[in-house]
C-alpha cells in the first residue's frame, strides 16, 4: 500500500489548486489574445474597406469627369487620362472583390464591368449615347458599396461583441468551476490532515490526563502515522514510568509509617511511664520527641493526599452544579470546627447552577474555608462571597486572622510552605492545601490571587469560566 507523507500531501493539494486556477488564468489569457486579434482584423477590414470604397468613389467622379470631357472634345489626351484613372480605380475594385468570402457580393465586379463598358463605348467610332446611363449606374454601384461596407464592419464589430459575451460568459464559469474545485480540493485536503491532526491532539490530551488505558491510532500521511506511533511508545512509557512512581511512593510511605509508628507507640510509652518515671528535662526531650513524630506523620499522610489529588486533578468531569448547595454543604463540613471557635461564616454564592466540575471546586473551597477557620480569631467572622461576571465565576473567602504577609504572597502557593505569620491557635497543617488549590484551579483554566498581601485578614479570590446550565 502507497503511504504518502504530509509534505507530500500538501505538496499534492496545493499543486491541483495551482493547476485549476492556472487553467482558468490561462484560458482568459487566450480568451483575451483571441479577442485583440479579432478586434485587430476587424479594424484592419474596416480601414481596408472604406479606404476602397472612398478611393471608388473619388475615382469615379474622375472618371465621370474625364469621360463627359472626351465626349464633348474627343481629345486623345483625356482619353488617356480616363484609361489611367480606370486602371487605378479597377485596381481598388479588384481589392474588393478579393476579401474573403466575398462579403460585399457582386457589386466590385459589377462596378469592373461598368467601367469597361465606359471604356469600350469611350474607344468606339460612332457617338457614345450609353454614357450618361452607364455613369449614373457606377454611382448607384458606389452608394450601394457604402452601405454594404458600412454594414458589413458593423456585423463583423457586433459579431466580435456577441463571441466576446459568450467567451466571457463562458471564462466566468470556468472561473467558478476552477474556485470550486479548489475549494473542494482545499476541504479534502483539511479533512485528510485534519483527522490524524486532531487525533495526535487527542492523544498528547488524554497522555497529559495520565490515560494510559488507550492505545494511540493515527491514520493518514506516514509520517504523521509514525508520530502516533512514537506516541503509542511514550504513553506506554508514560504508564510504566506512572505504575513505578506510584509503587515507590507506596513503598516509601509504608517503609515511613511502620518505623514512624513503633517510634509514636514508644514515645507514648515513655510519656505514660511505662519504662519509669521522667524527670523535667526528660519529659521535655520525650515531648519534643511526640511533636515531630505526629509532625513527620502529618507530612507524609500530607504527600499522599498531594500526590493522590495531582492524579485524580488531571480529569474534568463537567456536569451542572448548584452554587448555593455547594456552598452549604462546604460550610456544614466545618460546622463543628467553626462551632469550636465560635465563628460566624457569611456564605453568599450566586443563586445559579453551571456546567463546573463540582468535586474539584468543593475541594477548593473547602481548603480555602478550612485556612480561614484555622487563621481566625475566636469569635470572628468569615465571609464566602461569589459572583458572576460574564463567562466568569469569581468566589473570594475573606477573614479576620493576621494576614498573609507580603514575602509570602507568593510562596504560600507552593507545597509544604507555611507563612511566617503564626494563626491565632496552634494548628496541624502541613502547607499544601493552597497548592492544591492552585493545581486543581489550573485543570479548570482558573487562577487564585491573594488581594490582601501585608494586611490583616485574608483575602483570596478564585476565578474560573462559568457556563450556564440549562
Amino acid at each position: 500500500m502507497i503511504r504518502i507523507s504530509f509534505r507530500q500531501s500538501m505538496s499534492a493539494g496545493l499543486l491541483l489548486i495551482v493547476v485549476f486556477l492556472g487553467w482558468a488564468g490561462a484560458h482568459g489569457w487566450f480568451l483575451l489574445e483571441h479577442f485583440a486579434r479579432q478586434t485587430r482584423e476587424t479594424g484592419e477590414l474596416a480601414v481596408q474597406v472604406s479606404t476602397s470604397i472612398q478611393e471608388l468613389a473619388e475615382r469615379t467622379i474622375d472618371l465621370e469627369r474625364s469621360a463627359r470631357q472626351y465626349a464633348v472634345l474627343h481629345d486623345r489626351a483625356v482619353l488617356d487620362r480616363f484609361g489611367a484613372q480606370a486602371r487605378s480605380a479597377l485596381a481598388a475594385a479588384a481589392r474588393l472583390d478579393a476579401l474573403e468570402s466575398r462579403p460585399l457580393g457582386t457589386l466590385p465586379g459589377e462596378w469592373k464591368h461598368t467601367v469597361e463598358m465606359i471604356d469600350a463605348g469611350l474607344h468606339g467610332p460612332a457617338p457614345f449615347a450609353e454614357l450618361p446611363a452607364l455613369l449614373g449606374r457606377l454611382s448607384a454601384i458606389n452608394g450601394e458599396l457604402e452601405q454594404r461596407g458600412r454594414r458589413l464592419v458593423e456585423r463583423r464589430q457586433a459579431e466580435g461583441l456577441a463571441e466576446l459575451d459568450e467567451g466571457r460568459l463562458r471564462f466566468g464559469t470556468l472561473v467558478a468551476a476552477s474556485i470550486a474545485a479548489a475549494f473542494l480540493v482545499a476541504l479534502a485536503m483539511g479533512w485528510w490532515l485534519s483527522r490524524p491532526i486532531r487525533a495526535i491532539e487527542n492523544a498528547i490530551e488524554r497522555l497529559g490526563e495520565s490515560r494510559f488505558d488507550e492505545p494511540v491510532h493515527v491514520r493518514g500521511p506516514s509520517d504523521l502515522a509514525q508520530v502516533g506511533r512514537r506516541l503509542d511508545w511514550l504513553r506506554l512509557r508514560l504508564s510504566e514510568l506512572e505504575t513505578e512512581r506510584e509503587r515507590t511512593l507506596r513503598h516509601v510511605s509504608h517503609e515511613l509509617k511502620t518505623p514512624l509508628t513503633a517510634l509514636r507507640e514508644g514515645v507514648a510509652l515513655l510519656q505514660e511511664e511505662i519504662a519509669g518515671p521522667l524527670e523535667g528535662t526528660q519529659r521535655e526531650v520525650v515531648d519534643i520527641l511526640d511533636a515531630n513524630a505526629r509532625a513527620l506523620q502529618n507530612h507524609i499522610e500530607s504527600l499522599l493526599r498531594l500526590n493522590a489529588v495531582s492524579l485524580g486533578a488531571r480529569r474534568l468531569h463537567r456536569r451542572p452544579v448548584s452554587l448555593r448547595r455547594l456552598f452549604d454543604d462546604v460550610v456544614q463540613d466545618r460546622e463543628l470546627q467553626i462551632q469550636a471557635r465560635r465563628l460566624k461564616v457569611l456564605s453568599n454564592p450566586p443563586p445559579a447552577s453551571g456546567l463546573l466540575d463540582g468535586d474539584k471546586l468543593r475541594v477548593v473551597l473547602d481548603n480555602l474555608l478550612s485556612n480561614a477557620v484555622d487563621f481566625s480569631p475566636d469569635g470572628g467572622t468569615i465571609r464566602l462571597e461569589g459572583r458572576i461576571e460574564g463567562n466568569r465565576l469569581y468566589v473570594a473567602c475573606i477573614d479576620q486572622g493576621p494576614g498573609v504577609a507580603a514575602e509570602d504572597a507568593e510562596r504560600i502557593f507552593a507545597p509544604f510552605v507555611q507563612g511566617q505569620r503564626p494563626p491565632p491557635v496552634e494548628r496541624q497543617g502541613s502547607g499544601v492545601g493552597l497548592s492544591i488549590v492552585r493545581e486543581l484551579l489550573a485543570v479548570m483554566d482558573g487562577e487564585i490571587r491573594l488581594l490582601s498581601a501585608g494586611s490583616p485578614g485574608a483575602h483570596f479570590e478564585i476565578a474560573l469560566p462559568w457556563t450556564l446550565a440549562h
